[in-house]
C-alpha cells in the first residue's frame, strides 16, 4: 500500500499526537496515594476529605476515594490506611534542636523524685563515660524537693567529671566544683546583669547560676566536634519524625552551642534532612545575620534562616520571669531582664529595619507589656508592612493586654505542656488573679490571635499529641486538675489542630508551601490511629503516630521502629 505525502504527514502527525497525549496522561498519574484515610486537611473550604494523590514533594489532588482513584498509574504506590486519622504535618514553633539532641544520650533528671534520686541518677551516668566528660543537660525540676540542689549533693560522685546540669526551664543550672573550677569561678565571682549566682547563708557558692549567670559556665564547655553535633542533630530529627513533627523552629538561646547553623547546612547538603528547620538566629547580632542574607538567600523548603530571637526575661520557675507586682511567695522580688530595654528597641528596630522577621522570649506580664509596646512603636516608626512579630511563651499576660496580640499582629508562640506542668505549682508563686491569663489559649483565640504552638523541646516534650492534650484538657502532670486547670482557658481540638499546624506556617511566612493539606502545597502529613477531634480529649496524650511523611517519603513508621 502507498501514502501520498498527505496521508503520510497526517498519520505521523496523529501518532505523534497520541504520543503526546499519552506522556500527558502519565504525567497525571501521582506517586503514592493515601487512601481510604478520615483525612483533617485544616483548609477551612475542604476540612475533610478521604484520600490523597501525591507527585514528586507535592500534594496534586484531594478528594474521596472515587476522585482520586483517577490519579492511579501503574507505578502509583497506593497506602490503604484502614480509617486512620490523617492531620497536616505538626509544625512545632518552639524548639532547640541541638540541646535536644544532646540530651537525647545525657542523664535523665527530669523524673527525680528526690535529692537523693538526683544526686544517684548522676553518679551511674557518671561511670558510663569517660572521665574529663562533661555531663550536661538533665532538665531537672525539683518543684517537690523544697530546696534548690547544691554542688555539695554531688562533688563527691563526680570527682572527675565537670557537672553543668540545667533545669527543666533552662533558666537555671547546677554546677559541680570540677565544673566552677575548670571555669575558673571562686567565691570572688562578681554578679551578673540578667542573671543570678546563688549564695549560701555562708556565701559560699551553691553552684546555681541563673540566666545570663549560667554563661559563665556554658562558655567554657568544649565545642562539640562536627561529628557529635551531627549525631545529635540526626537524633533530634528522628525524635521528632517519632512524634508527627515534620517542620520544627529551632529558636536560638544564650547556652546554645556553636555551629549549629553550621551543622543544619551539613544535613541538607547530605541530604539528611527528616525534618524542615526554620532557623532563627540572635536578635543581637542581627546585622551579622542581614549581610548573610544577602550572600546566601533565606534558604529554602528544607532549611530557612530569615528570623532572629531575643530573650527579654526569664522563667516563672526559675523566679527570673519580669512581673509588674512581686511574687506571691517572695514579695522583695519581680524577676528579672535578661536585656536591657533600650538594647531591646535598639536591636528590634534595627532588625526590622532589614525586614528581618522577630521573636523574643517574654514570660512575665511585665515584659510581656514591655515589649508590646516596643513592637507598637517599631511598626509606628519603620512604617506598614507585613511584620508578624512573635513573643515566644507569652505564659502570664495581663488582660488588658490580650485584645493587642491580634490588634498589633503579634503571634503568641506558645507551648501548653508547660501549662499542665506549671499548673501543679504556679498558684503559689504568682496568686490566684494571676493565673486567670497564664498559658491564656482561648482568650487569645476569641481575640483572634493567632495562636501557633510548640513544645520548648527539650524543655518539654516534644510530643505534639502531648501539646494538643494539654491545651484541650488542661489536666496538671499530678492529677490534681481533673476538670482542667484554669479550665475557662481550654481550647477545642480543632483550634489546637490549628495551632500546630496552619498557624505554625502562618508564623513562618510559610502558609504557602505547608500547614494545610491542599493541591500545590508539601506532602507533609502524620497519620494517627484515631481521630483527634472525636476521642474522649483525656486519651489524646495516649494516641499513636503510625506514620510520618515530609515531601511525599516516609520518615517514620511505627511498624518499622
Amino acid at each position: 500500500m502507498k501514502f501520498t505525502k498527505t496521508a503520510l504527514y497526517a498519520f505521523l502527525f496523529f501518532g505523534l499526537l497520541l504520543l503526546v497525549l499519552s506522556c500527558q496522561e502519565e504525567t497525571q498519574k501521582a506517586d503514592l496515594i493515601i487512601t481510604n484515610a478520615n483525612i483533617w486537611t485544616g483548609n477551612d473550604k475542604q476540612i475533610t476529605a478521604q484520600s490523597m494523590a501525591i507527585r514528586g514533594d507535592s500534594i496534586m489532588a484531594i478528594g474521596t476515594n472515587e476522585e482520586i482513584q483517577k490519579f492511579n498509574g501503574k507505578a502509583t504506590e497506593v497506602v490503604d490506611v484502614n480509617g486512620s486519622f490523617v492531620t497536616p504535618g505538626f509544625i512545632d514553633t518552639h524548639v532547640h534542636l541541638l540541646n535536644g539532641g544532646f540530651n537525647l544520650s545525657s542523664v535523665k533528671l527530669r523524673d527525680s523524685k528526690s535529692p537523693e534520686e538526683f544526686t544517684q541518677r548522676i553518679a551511674e551516668f557518671a561511670k558510663t563515660i569517660p572521665s574529663g566528660t562533661w555531663i550536661a543537660g538533665g532538665e531537672w525540676d525539683g518543684s517537690e524537693w523544697g530546696t534548690l540542689p547544691s554542688k555539695d549533693w554531688i562533688d563527691k560522685v563526680t570527682p572527675n567529671h565537670p557537672v553543668f546540669v540545667s533545669r527543666l526551664d533552662g533558666h537555671m543550672a547546677l554546677a559541680n566544683s570540677l565544673a566552677m573550677k575548670l571555669a575558673g569561678i571562686d567565691i570572688r565571682v562578681a554578679n551578673v546583669e540578667g542573671g543570678v549566682i546563688l549564695r549560701d547563708d555562708s556565701n559560699q557558692l551553691t553552684g546555681i547560676f541563673k540566666d545570663n549567670a549560667m554563661t559563665l559556665i556554658t562558655s567554657k564547655i568544649p565545642t562539640p566536634t562536627n561529628e557529635q553535633m551531627d549525631r545529635a542533630i540526626d537524633d533530634a530529627m528522628k525524635y521528632f519524625a517519632s512524634n508527627g513533627v515534620t517542620s520544627v523552629h529551632h529558636v536560638w538561646y544564650p547556652t546554645d552551642a556553636e555551629g549549629h547553623l553550621e551543622g543544619f547546612k551539613r544535613a541538607h547538603a547530605a541530604n539528611r534532612m527528616l525534618t524542615r528547620i526554620f532557623s532563627m538566629g540572635s536578635l543581637g547580632k542581627w546585622l551579622q545575620r542581614s549581610e548573610q542574607i544577602k550572600k546566601e538567600g533565606i534558604g529554602d523548603h528544607w532549611l530557612k534562616i530569615n528570623c532572629l530571637k531575643g530573650v527579654f526575661d526569664g522563667a516563672l520557675g526559675s523566679h527570673t520571669a519580669a512581673f509588674m507586682e512581686p511574687f506571691t511567695d517572695k514579695p522583695t522580688d519581680k524577676g528579672l531582664f535578661m536585656l536591657p530595654e533600650t538594647d531591646l528597641y535598639q536591636w528590634v528596630s534595627a532588625a526590622d529595619k532589614t525586614e528581618l522577621q522577630i521573636a523574643v522570649h517574654a514570660i512575665g506580664d511585665r515584659a510581656i507589656n514591655i515589649l508590646l509596646n516596643t513592637y507598637e512603636k517599631v511598626q509606628s516608626e519603620n512604617g506598614v508592612r507585613d511584620r508578624r512579630f512573635r513573643i515566644e511563651h507569652a505564659q502570664h499576660i495581663a488582660p488588658s493586654d490580650i485584645k493587642r496580640f491580634a490588634e498589633l499582629n503579634v503571634i503568641p508562640s506558645m507551648q501548653p505542656y508547660h501549662a499542665i506542668d506549671d499548673g501543679r505549682w504556679a498558684e503559689k508563686v504568682i496568686g490566684p488573679e494571676r493565673i486567670k491569663t497564664t498559658y491564656a489559649f482561648k482568650s487569645l483565640f476569641d481575640a483572634g490571635a493567632k495562636v501557633c504552638f510548640g513544645s520548648d523541646w527539650p524543655v518539654a516534650s516534644g510530643s505534639a499529641l502531648h501539646g494538643i492534650y494539654a491545651a484541650v484538657t488542661r489536666r496538671t502532670l499530678d492529677d490534681k486538675n481533673p476538670n482542667g486547670w484554669v479550665p475557662e482557658q481550654k481550647i477545642t481540638p480543632e483550634q489546637a489542630l490549628i495551632a500546630y499546624t496552619r498557624n505554625g506556617a502562618y508564623a513562618s511566612f510559610e502558609e504557602d508551601i505547608k500547614g494545610t493539606l491542599e493541591p500545590g502545597k508539601l506532602a507533609d502529613f502524620v497519620i494517627i490511629n484515631e481521630d483527634i477531634t472525636k476521642v474522649d480529649p483525656v486519651q489524646i496524650k495516649d494516641l499513636k503516630v503510625l506514620q510520618t511523611y515530609v515531601g511525599g517519603k516516609k520518615v517514620f513508621d511505627r511498624k518499622e521502629n
